[in-house]
């Protein structure tokens, strides 16, 4: 693995997007809780549809109010599935989409993956420059593990997956959810420090858990690793901790 991989998806590159620890100590978990949706049944969170799904955003208290574009989007994207339930996508239906993406890499500036793409496009980008500073062009070739996990939530509309391009942020949003755990389940958001660290102020990676081998190592997805999506196995000391996105059945 390359040295600037092993910093890919905890310090952005040639960006001030990754920002100071001190910084995202400052205002990470309150940003997070902008951008990202809770897990349903919370009482005291906000049930919305997660990620590029898209959730919706509460308005800045400094900010004037415009129309909300994305409770619109979430409430459209609501009744189609009215007549099926809500059915919600299943781990299977994340693992399926995730594994489609293998073979996928970035070009000679780091950019150009459909996944980089997208975040810039998405409303996860302006979040994050309000947070982190920079520009959001800067996005175009910056890092991409996490948005590549966010890409998927925001393809299939997944509950609880939360979305960012700064791991350590992501990860501290999953855990103001309730949501972080130790247990490598299939789908699970799994977060890496590559010092061995326990620490979410010491994430470097992130990935979707595959499987659990039993054997002291896990089966995962990744964005970004050696600049591709790959299958990789990692062993879990490695492992700082796990995100639960909201899933559904795989037979509903």
């Amino acid at each position: 693995m390359s040295g600037r991989h092993k910093k890919s998806c905890r310090l952005l590159r040639n960006t001030r997007l990754g920002g100071s620890l001190a910084a995202v100590t400052a205002v990470g978990a309150t940003a997070i809780s902008l951008i990202a949706a809770a897990p349903a049944g919370s009482s005291q969170k906000v049930d919305a549809v997660s990620a590029g799904a898209v959730a919706t955003v509460p308005h800045d208290a400094a900010s004037p109010k415009k129309p909300d574009t994305l409770a619109l989007a979430d409430k459209k994207a609501g009744n189609v599935n009215t007549e099926k339930r809500q059915v919600l996508p299943s781990a299977s239906d994340a693992l399926k989409l995730a594994e489609s993406q293998v073979g996928v890499t970035e070009d000679s500036s780091g950019g150009g993956t459909k996944f980089q793409q997208w975040f810039v496009s998405s409303p996860w980008a302006e979040r994050g420059v309000q947070r982190d500073g920079g520009k959001v062009s800067d996005y175009a070739n910056a890092n991409w593990c996490d948005m590549f996990v966010s890409w998927i939530g925001a393809k299939l509309g997944v509950k609880g997956m939360g979305a960012d391009a700064f791991t350590r942020t992501h990860a501290q949003w999953f855990k103001d959810q309730g949501r972080w755990g130790e247990n490598a389940t299939p789908g699970a958001v799994v977060f890496f420090s590559w010092s061995g660290s326990k620490s979410i102020d010491d994430i470097d990676h992130v990935g979707m858990v595959i499987k659990d081998n039993h054997d002291g190592t896990i089966q995962t997805i990744e964005g970004n690793t050696d600049n591709a999506v790959k299958i990789r196995t990692r062993d879990k000391s490695s492992v700082v901790g796990y995100g639960y996105p909201e899933y559904g059945s795989s037979d509903a």
